[in-house]
């Protein structure tokens, strides 16, 4: 906001990250809603009336194109300083960038998807702009007219095919981010890019850096700093040059392979960064998605320096969310444990990805006061989570009072990926996660639900299980409003889930009771084209609305109505869509029933005599 010059005040007195406290109160004012599916927050909604309404008041000054407006129209009506062009998802729509020529007083430019480049086109005719991101769009060409940019405060070059930036962006003195992510042809960043003293936010994530130009320490401005590689060069290591950025709120580091001893890692001082609230840790190279455990690793020296490694960069209590991926430790990082997780205080977010050989979960995590979202996936090699998972001991390694409940702010908790999990304890004397709202597990071979989870977890809105073998019967869940079933070919009841709305059903081939689901409004189901009828369940059950996919063997018998061996299976039913696929399309083939009419509408009949006689 005060790189665009929206906020008032000096930008080197006072924090650029104070728009996020203008991005919050823009949350608590409903403006813009958190999507849930990211645990960052980051990612927002608006609704159609509120953007509506922004695009009118800022109509004098800012432009918003989608795809298939046009845009060369609009553009020629009047001068802006704000300027969005989205064409993505359109191939045969791209902008052409001489659309832009006389837009001479631009302050801000954002493009995104296709863009159509000819001889001739730069950037110099926006010697204004203080914003310029480009995402996904081949702008090479350019690239070497960004310089000439000398307002730049903020540019983005998101998923371009963008290889290298220009050896004079030093001179670019107001330059304050820089976002390369998921550029996969940046191979190195440019020696010179020490020497921009303001420089506050730099991510190189997703891309090919594989080296940092030393000197990398002179940046101590530095807020956010994504994607910085570890590796070695003779006695120095990359590492060294994050000692001394103090400032940092955000740091992710790549490649922590490559670093030979803990004594290396530790000079990155990562335990003595007091504004530290996000950490990223990740290892490459070989830990890569579908190896076989036991294969990950060269040796067992191996696993136990990147445990060492992984065990000096130790966080402040400061830190508020913490993501580890393709770790090849057999134990998570020591800091993480029952007996030290005290530092970890101010945790809200822990996500876990691709842990190869890790053997189980932390144990402290219960602890944590303000622990709002778990995310593990793809750990292969955890069996089972114990009941230390959610439930404290003291040094004698013996069970606390449980006068509260554990993970007393817990959120959302996500397993993917455990393809070895079959057990979870979880007694209903623990109390644990009473605001738990969201719940997904998949791929892994649960046999049972913990007794715990359904006692305590009284405030579960959502719950997703998908393929899970040895999971016979889902029951007891009186809190939940939405549940989400997919491949889990051993379930044979659902009962007693009061409150549920929503249920959808897909490929569950022996599942035959459904019972004590008074509220259920919408059943989405899906069944294998192999069968020759619906399920049995289904007269059990009396949501308001039925979406059915099936095979046309089923349909077709449903299309006959009052006369269909089907008939008593869904003509109870307020209102019936359903569908049969062929040839890939999913919906050519339907059959749409109201009860209070018994009126059928169906294309099977006509439609299939039609292509008989052609």
């Amino acid at each position: 906001m005060m790189i665009c010059g929206l906020v008032e005040g000096d930008t080197y007195t006072r924090s650029l990250e104070e728009g996020n406290k203008y991005y919050k109160e823009l949350i608590v004012r409903n403006l813009i809603e958190v999507d849930t599916d990211y645990p960052s927050q980051l990612i927002c909604n608006m609704h159609d009336v509120i953007r509506s309404f922004a695009q009118f008041v800022a109509r004098d000054e800012a432009l918003l194109v989608h795809s298939g407006e046009t845009i060369k129209k609009k553009l020629g009506a009047q001068s802006f300083l704000r300027l969005s062009i989205e064409t993505k998802g359109v191939e045969c729509d791209e902008f052409e960038w001489r659309y832009l020529r006389e837009q001479k007083s631009l302050r801000t430019l954002i493009v995104t998807g296709n863009l159509k480049l000819q001889s001739g086109d730069s950037l110099v005719t926006f010697s204004s702009l203080r914003t310029l991101h480009i995402e996904g769009v081949n702008m090479a060409a350019l690239l070497e007219y960004v310089c000439q940019l000398k307002h730049l405060r903020y540019l983005a070059l998101k998923r371009t095919d963008m290889c290298r930036l220009p050896e004079n962006i030093h001179g670019m003195k107001f330059l304050q981010h820089i976002s390369l992510e998921g550029c996969e042809s940046l191979m190195k960043l440019p020696d010179s890019i020490i020497k921009l003293q303001g420089l506050r936010f730099l991510d190189i994530d997703d891309t090919l850096v594989n080296s940092i130009p030393r000197g990398f320490r002179a940046l101590t401005n530095l807020r956010v700093l994504y994607g910085f590689p570890a590796y070695i060069d003779g006695d120095w290591c990359s590492l060294e040059e994050l000692g001394s950025l103090s400032q940092l709120n955000e740091l992710s580091l790549e490649s922590l392979e490559n670093v030979s001893s803990a004594l290396l890692a530790a000079k990155a001082r990562v335990d003595a960064k007091k504004q530290l609230t996000y950490l990223g840790l990740k290892c490459g190279g070989r830990v890569g998605d579908g190896l076989v455990q036991g294969e990950v690793s060269e040796s067992k020296e191996e696993e136990q320096m990147i445990e060492a490694v992984f065990d000096v960069l130790c966080p402040q209590p400061c830190i508020e969310y913490i993501s580890i991926k393709r770790y090849f430790g057999r134990r998570l990082p020591g800091w993480m444990t029952s007996t030290v997780m005290v530092p970890l205080e101010s945790l809200k977010i822990l996500v876990l990805e691709h842990l190869p050989c890790c053997t189980q979960l932390p144990d402290g995590l219960c602890r944590l006061p303000y622990l709002e979202w778990i995310k593990v996936m793809n750990a292969p090699v955890i069996k089972c989570i114990g009941p230390e998972f959610v439930q404290q001991y003291n040094q004698l390694h013996r069970p606390s009072s449980q006068l509260a409940a554990t993970f007393p702010k817990l959120q959302q908790m996500h397993f993917d990926g455990m393809e070895e999990w079959g057990e979870w304890v979880w007694e209903t004397e623990v109390k644990a996660m009473p605001l738990l709202e969201v719940l997904r597990i998949t791929s892994c071979k649960l046999g049972r639900m913990p007794p715990g989870l359904m006692s305590h977890a009284i405030a579960l809105k959502k719950l997703t299980i998908r393929r899970v073998r040895g999971l016979h019967s889902l029951e007891n869940f009186v809190s939940v409003v939405e549940l989400d079933l997919y491949d889990i070919p051993e379930l044979a009841m659902i009962s007693n889930i009061p409150k549920l709305q929503k249920l959808t059903i897909k490929c569950c081939p022996k599942l035959e009771m459904l019972q004590e689901m008074a509220a259920l409004r919408r059943l989405e189901l899906r069944v294998f084209r192999r069968e020759n009828q619906l399920p049995v369940y289904l007269p059990t059950v009396k949501p308001s609305h039925l979406l059915l996919t099936c095979s046309l063997e089923v349909l077709t018998s449903m299309a006959e109505g009052e006369s269909s061996s089907e008939w008593d299976k869904f003509s109870h039913i307020k209102q019936v869509e359903a569908y049969a696929e062929e040839g890939g399309d999913e919906k050519k083939w339907h059959v749409l029933y109201t009860s209070e009419s018994s009126n059928i509408q169906t294309n099977i009949h006509q439609d299939r005599l039609v292509e008989e006689e052609e």
